[in-house]
């Protein structure tokens, strides 16, 4: 009964530590921001409200916040992956565009598939090409060292006048002759994802990304993937000397990052939109950096997140029309959380919890195991390789020459 108790007491402390960070960081933002709803001459308390009502207040809003919520969790799960493989992609909004462009072309096409056949490969599509527009970063990061914050940034703006190219109503090969607007043709109707709510938009896109983020949760945390992506992640250079063959690793993280933005892409043209539009998206890609961010990088934590993001966009109009307050309060709010996030009070403290508490279960006598005697020159221990046999020494394959 005592072991039961401290594993308990362990697992309730633990969550408590991780919760602390994100949690005094949505408080902090909503405190600061309420000072500045009052020296804008609005009520704080009438503005939250209103917010809050617009957003989970009826069935229709709490449709409105999964639609909201929806390419932000992917986007979000996008970058999370990327930041535990210690990789990081910033360029899920670029990835986002191409792959709603992949699925678009698809998903025009009258193909007599059944529609869950005919939606399975639009959104396939978007995957790849999400994948395929981080493809040229992940190479140069891997096999050249180049930065992948400057590629994938870079590559953001090149996607967006990709995709005003291809749906130009003049020379776009899938633009709507004649528009109004750059816009592609309707999609078929048996591309369309599901609608889960009648009589709201709220589209089986959301359940793609809460399946994702259990998905992702338990492949991080129980698989032989996952436990290299962690250690890639956490330490590259102990990586590179267990064999892990680093940069291969890194090439396959930003190529499933890429994809899961991708897919973002393609659930909001495929579930919402129903067709391709030029500057679609408002930000999701950015916000996907700040619900990581938020999230700590904890897929199961992203939809925690994700879900307070979309409520913040849903509610917004609301509080507009009850206080007069612009919506751009609800940026505000997310730049504070963020800012709080990075460097809250509590951050360091946490981090140093964890730390005691990871090496207080190892024995001493094992810390000390390799040390030299009196007079002996330190020898490095030889282990065999955790990845199993014939994992690559580094610097192998796709691991380039970064020496440790």
């Amino acid at each position: 009964m005592i072991a039961v108790g401290n594993v308990v007491r362990s697992v309730t402390v633990g969550v408590a530590e991780r919760l602390l960070v994100p949690v005094t960081a949505v408080l902090g933002a909503l405190a600061v921001s309420a000072g500045l709803i009052f020296l804008a001459g609005a009520d704080p308390l009438a503005a939250y409200g209103a917010m809050l009502q617009g957003a989970v207040g009826s069935v229709g809003s709490l449709a409105t916040t999964g639609v909201r919520m929806t390419p932000i969790l992917l986007t979000g799960l996008a970058v999370a992956l990327s930041f535990r493989a210690g990789v990081f992609n910033v360029g899920a909004e670029g990835q986002l565009y191409l792959g709603a462009a992949f699925a678009t072309a698809v998903a025009l096409v009258p193909l007599g598939l059944p529609a869950p056949l005919h939606v399975l490969l639009a959104l396939l599509a978007g995957a790849v090409g999400g994948a395929l527009w981080i493809a040229v970063p992940a190479y140069l990061r891997a096999r050249r060292g180049v930065s992948e914050v400057v590629t994938t940034l870079m590559l953001n703006f090149a996607g967006l006048h990709l995709i005003s190219y291809l749906i130009d109503p003049i020379t776009g090969p899938l633009g709507e002759p004649n528009a109004s607007y750059a816009q592609s043709f309707p999609i078929q109707d048996s591309a369309r994802l599901p609608i889960l709510v009648r009589g709201t938009s709220l589209h089986a896109g959301l359940l793609l990304g809460l399946g994702l983020a259990l998905l992702l949760a338990v492949v991080l945390r129980f698989t032989t993937f996952g436990f290299r992506i962690r250690m890639l992640g956490g330490n590259p250079t102990a990586a590179r000397f267990a064999g892990l063959p680093t940069g291969r690793q890194i090439v396959v993280a930003m190529l499933l990052s890429g994809g899961i933005a991708g897919l973002a892409g393609a659930s909001e043209v495929l579930g919402l939109r129903l067709r391709l539009f030029d500057r679609f998206s408002p930000g999701y890609g950015y916000d996907g950096i700040a619900v990581a961010l938020l999230a700590g990088s904890n897929p199961l934590a992203v939809i925690a997140s994700a879900g307070f993001f979309g409520a913040l966009r849903a509610g917004a109009n609301a509080m507009q029309q009850a206080t007069g307050l612009e919506t751009s309060v609800v940026l505000i709010v997310q730049a504070l959380t963020i800012l709080f996030v990075v460097f809250g009070p509590f951050r360091g403290w946490v981090a140093e919890r964890q730390a005691r508490r990871t090496w207080a279960g190892v024995p001493r006598a094992e810390l000390s195991a390799d040390a030299p005697g009196p007079g002996e020159e330190p020898t490095p221990a030889v282990r065999p390789s955790p990845f199993g046999k014939g994992a690559e020494p580094p610097g192998s394959a796709l691991g380039g020459s970064h020496a440790p």
